[in-house]
């Protein structure tokens, strides 16, 4: 792949050889943080852990991938640092290969807070990347960039399956290789990074002359930054039920093996991969608050009968939810990165960090309630989340002009 590119080009260019690469980059990044869900099962096992315990797990992952992100993109806005990824790389591979080797609950906790900060490094960053090569087109931009992650995610359960479930935990280790691999791809993107930072002005400019509603009062954008954020407590949290309790909930209920579930979870988080792609060229055409709402609400009615279904049911409404939920995440963050331009680092790494952070407490939570209530009466309250999204008709319109 060419990632050298002329200095000189116009940053109108979409560079889809670097949005290809960020896309690998996420994907990969997202499969190594994907293995730590789908390796509870066999860590609730062999370290007798409750589900509270495996909530913690999980808040400490997200807290520590979450908390950081806003400073990361508050400082890189003003100081790009095109190397960082690959730094962040290394923090993820300490922590998969420690997660490898942990046989005790703290170690665990140790190996993902290590995974988490090459998360927190990795989003701000790469989705600034993504904006400077999306050339105008900046729904299409971060949804290529956000498929690749959603890709990688639904490979952890089918990767656990095959390799981790039948081979035991230590075989995690096998996975540094492909953060190794990553790196180098990182380190071709960075120097692409160093060439163009004049892209970063233009770009900027562009979008203040490009939307066309008239100029929102700051009482009105906190407004509609509240409203995003509450999408994203619906969204996040309902995942999370799914991401991280989905396996147990199959395997109470419908008593399928630890293998079984985690390839029922890959159909889920693959679903997911193919609905994320949808959602930013369709916000490119028709508007981004069309796609947001649809894409939330729409999702009620399926997650509202799901608990009262079969095996085979319950598989392919979890797709269907995959499927419409997923589009959300990108419209919301172009969204509101054309609300406040100029932000683009600063704005993706709140937001990137506020939903890993609902997603780390909302999993928390939820543990301690399957705890009390057990995993079947969870799966029912949690049904209820995504008519949040009914907030989002509140949002104001904004339509982009095009040269």
């Amino acid at each position: 792949m060419e990632l050298k590119g002329k200095t000189k080009d116009s940053a109108n260019n979409t560079t889809f050889a670097i949005l290809l690469a960020l896309s690998f980059i996420h994907m990969s990044n997202d499969t190594l943080q994907s293995l730590i869900p789908s390796v509870y099962p066999l860590v609730k096992n062999s370290l007798h852990l409750n589900f509270s315990q495996i909530g913690l797990i999980t808040l400490v992952f997200q807290l520590s991938s979450s908390l950081l992100q806003p400073l990361i993109g508050w400082y890189t806005d003003k100081r790009p640092q095109p190397y960082s990824l690959p730094l962040g790389m290394c923090s993820t591979m300490v922590g998969i290969s420690l997660l490898a080797l942990s046989n005790s609950f703290g170690m665990v906790l140790v190996a993902v807070f290590f995974t988490g900060i090459g998360s927190s490094i990795l989003h701000p960053e790469a989705s600034r990347l993504a904006y400077m090569a999306s050339g105008g087109r900046t729904g299409l931009a971060q949804s290529i960039f956000q498929v690749g992650g959603n890709f990688g995610s639904s490979l952890g359960p089918l990767l656990a399956a095959l390799i981790i479930a039948p081979y035991g935990q230590f075989h995690i280790i096998r996975f540094t290789v492909l953060a190794f691999l990553t790196i180098l791809v990182m380190l071709r993107v960075s120097r692409w990074y160093k060439r163009n930072l004049y892209r970063l002005k233009p770009r900027e400019q562009s979008v203040v002359t490009e939307v066309s509603q008239p100029r929102l009062s700051k009482r009105k954008i906190t407004v509609t930054f509240c409203i995003l954020l509450i999408l994203i407590f619906s969204k996040y949290f309902y995942m999370a039920s799914i991401t991280n309790y989905y396996t147990f909930y199959l395997i109470h209920k419908f008593h399928v093996s630890i293998q079984q579930s985690q390839f029922f979870l890959f159909a889920y988080l693959f679903a997911v991969a193919a609905g994320t792609f949808l959602g930013g060229p369709i916000g490119d055409k028709i508007g981004r608050k069309y796609v947001i709402w649809f894409s939330i609400l729409g999702v009620a009615p399926f997650s509202l009968m799901m608990p009262h279904l079969d095996l085979f049911w319950t598989c392919v409404f979890s797709i269907l939810i995959g499927l419409i939920l997923a589009s959300a995440f990108s419209a919301i963050l172009v969204y509101a990165q054309e609300l406040v331009p100029g932000k683009v680092g600063m704005i993706a790494g709140l937001f990137f960090g506020f939903a890993f952070g609902v997603a780390g407490i909302g999993s928390a939570l939820l543990g301690r309630l399957a705890d009390n209530i057990g995993i079947e009466y969870l799966y029912f309250i949690c049904s209820f989340l995504p008519l949040i999204g009914l907030v989002a008709g509140f949002l104001p319109n904004i339509r982009k002009k095009r040269e």
